[in-house]
Parts: structure tokens; sequence; C-alpha cells
């Protein structure tokens, strides 16, 4: 099945944060703080899933405040950090939104994301992916990680189901 006709049965669609909404860099300060930098298209790109109905979470293997303040920034309540089971984490999110797993999509870049990504209907990897990865998403994406990929995944997702025109009509000229 093509990427675009498993893009229009997603109700659910998880991120991977380093690699993903990062370009995977991680910054440290000299007293230990934690920075990342975080792509202000994709940020959209997850509001305007949101917008749509679809509902965006966020499930990370590593724990960061920076991460917390960027999904409440973007008004993302569904952040899982410290998470080393995505697959589970994505069955409880399946269980209490009565959702079936062709129905989830989730958007990973390293092999710990090849069950969860497995397990979803649809799957996208950012360009700069592990090989791995890259030859088991339904979608690779042009843009690398922290680049512009999960803007590239929301429009594509939004595209299939006939939602982008919908959800872009606010900024378009009357």
């Amino acid at each position: 099945m093509d990427a675009g006709t498993l893009a229009r049965k997603v109700r659910l669609m998880a991120f991977d944060v380093d690699g993903v909404m990062t370009d995977g860099a991680i910054y440290y300060t000299d007293e230990g703080t934690e920075l990342k930098a975080f792509n202000a298209l994709d940020g959209a790109g997850l509001k305007m899933l949101e917008k749509a109905g679809i509902t965006v979470a966020i499930i990370t293997g590593r724990k960061a405040p920076c991460v917390e303040l960027r999904a409440r920034n973007l008004g993302i309540s569904r952040l899982f950090q410290g998470v080393h089971d995505k697959a589970a984490c994505v069955n409880t999110l399946l269980a209490e939104l009565g959702l079936s797993a062709d129905e989830a999509g989730y958007m990973g870049d390293d092999v710990m994301d090849l069950a969860v990504m497995g397990l979803c209907g649809f799957s996208a990897a950012p360009a700069n992916a592990h090989d791995s990865v890259l030859q088991r998403a339904a979608l690779v994406t042009r843009k690398h990680g922290g680049h512009g990929a999960v803007r590239e995944v929301c429009d594509f997702i939004l595209s299939a189901q006939g939602k982008l025109e919908e959800v872009i009509a606010p900024w378009l000229p009357q």
C-alpha cells in the first residue's frame, strides 16, 4: 500500500524528538542544562494536525525539560519522556482513544523506533534517518530532522486526507 493510502487513515500521529523534531544535536550548558533547537515550521505543522482533528503525541526515550516546554508551547498534552518501549506507549494511547493500529502513525529516525514504526499503519522518517529506518518507513521526507521534516509529514497527512486547504484557509487572502 502506498504512503498516501496509509496516511488517509491516521487519527493519531506520534513523533520522536532527537533527530526528528530536532537535528539530533544535544547541547549542554556549563551548568548541565540540556538545550535543543526546534523548527518553527514543524511546530506549526503539529498544530495544524491537531486543528484537523488528528491527535498528536510526542514519545521520546530521553527526558529533558526543554521538550516539556516545547510541548506546552504547542499545546500538546500527550508528551511521554523516558520511554523505552514506544510500541507499548502507542498501544496504551490507542486503547485510550479507541483507535486501531492502522489509524496510528509514527515518525522516527533510529533503530529504537523500528518496533513502534512497525506497529503503526503509517510510518515516516527524515531523510537523514538510520538506513534501517529509511528502508522500513512508508514515507521518507526530503528534509532532515529538525529542518522541516516534521512539517513535511504533517502536510503530507493533511493533503492525503483532503484537509490541507481547509487548515490553511484562515491565512489565505479573502
